[in-house]
């Protein structure tokens, strides 16, 4: 299983692929969990975090993915790209490629996530692949997108 985009290969985050890509990567406590997660139930297979590689060089440029299995039909989606990948329109790539995964795996009709309130670039990446915002609070701006 994996997302090809124009620029990226987007892969399912499994064992294997840690133990290649870790001397490389940061590989974050979110990845560890979301493996420990993996290992009690196959289902979360695609359900947790991805690699964002890019198909030029094969590096692995961030992570991405879901917090959990679609719940009543809604995912919430993160994102993250190393400083020196950003500003280059890799994380909107990414993140429109894993919704439009979602969207069409059945189990998804609306995809949330969230960003602090003065994270400029990633309001911008939620601006850009259609996003709206729900709500906020003094720290949070929460937004969410529905499947036409």
């Amino acid at each position: 299983m994996s997302i090809l985009t124009e620029r990226l290969q987007i892969i399912p985050c499994t064992f294997e692929n840690v133990a290649e890509f870790g001397h490389n990567y940061e590989i974050g406590p979110h990845i560890h969990m979301y493996l420990e997660e993996l290992e009690r139930d196959s289902s979360y297979n695609g359900w947790g975090v991805w690699f964002v590689i890019l198909k030029d060089t094969n590096e692995v440029i961030g992570d991405i993915g879901f917090k959990g299995k679609p719940l009543d039909g809604q995912v919430e989606i993160g994102y993250g790209i190393i400083p020196t990948a950003q500003n280059k329109g890799y994380a909107t790539e990414a993140v429109q490629g894993l919704i439009d995964w979602a969207f069409s795996s059945g189990k998804v009709e609306k995809i949330i996530a969230e960003c602090l309130i003065d994270n400029a670039a990633s309001i911008k990446v939620l601006e850009k692949v259609g996003m709206t915002r729900s709500t906020s609070n003094n720290e949070m701006l929460f937004w969410e997108i529905v499947k036409n």
